[in-house]
């Protein structure tokens, strides 16, 4: 059976160089909206995301990759037979790339004219559900949140198969980014409330540096910054 591929991102930094690379390994891509109109424009072979889920984009496009043909597809433990019993009872292909980065909810937020409802249109949902789903199947699906990781990607897929460790350590990646997306929303709709003292609170930092050693010459050292929101009422 054919590999599929999901790539619907923000970021399209080497997103056509990328998708191209599979195109012409015999990948179907699979796309949405603003991604699937770049990689048609640059002459990517690309299905319609409503072509897999037989369902539209609806409510301006809050509502698109939820759908069991994409989470089933994403979810199903290839090893297991009754997964792909059921897949096939239902007519639901695998996937096995999500390649996925979010809507740019830091950045908008940081703009300091940006109104609420601007900011929570940049909640991504389909986005980290998928990512999720893909990365907690890591084992079957290969995930990519960080255009940095494209590259690295196509140099394992020259052995044929996606390593075991790379796709572990891209599943990691996820749910630290995906961590770090929901702590500054968490921190940011706080602070429009009158929680001075909520019942949680996650800190999340940004890697900023590299340092050339720790307090010895044969430790590594990074240097990070916090980047939640001040509180604003």
């Amino acid at each position: 059976m054919p590999k599929r591929a999901l790539i619907s991102v923000s970021d399209k930094t080497g997103i056509v160089e990328f998708a191209r690379h599979l195109d012409e390994q015999g990948i179907e891509i699979i796309s949405t909206g603003g991604t699937k109109k770049v990689l048609e424009e640059a002459g990517v072979n690309v299905t319609g995301i409503s072509d897999v889920t037989d369902f539209p984009e609806i409510l301006n496009g809050r509502v698109k990759t939820l759908h069991p043909n994409v989470h089933a597809g994403l979810l199903a433990k290839r090893s297991e037979q009754a997964h792909i019993n059921q897949l096939e009872e239902h007519r639901i292909e695998p996937i096995d790339f999500v390649i996925v980065n979010l809507y740019p909810f830091k950045e908008t937020i940081s703009n300091p004219d940006v109104s609420y409802d601007e900011a929570i249109e940049n909640i991504d949902i389909g986005g980290p559900t998928m990512l999720r789903s893909a990365a907690k199947n890591h084992e079957d699906v290969t995930v990519i949140v960080d255009p940095k990781d494209y590259v690295r990607v196509l140099e394992d897929m020259k052995n044929e198969e996606v390593s075991k460790e790379l796709k572990r350590e891209l599943a990691a990646k996820v749910f630290r980014h995906t961590a770090h997306y929901d702590a500054l929303i968490a921190e940011y709709l706080t602070g429009k409330t009158e929680a001075n003292f909520p019942e949680t609170k996650t800190v999340t930092y940004e890697l900023k540096q590299t340092l050339r050693y720790g307090e010895n010459p044969h430790q590594k050292l990074r240097f990070m910054l916090p980047l939640l929101q001040k509180n604003q009422r």
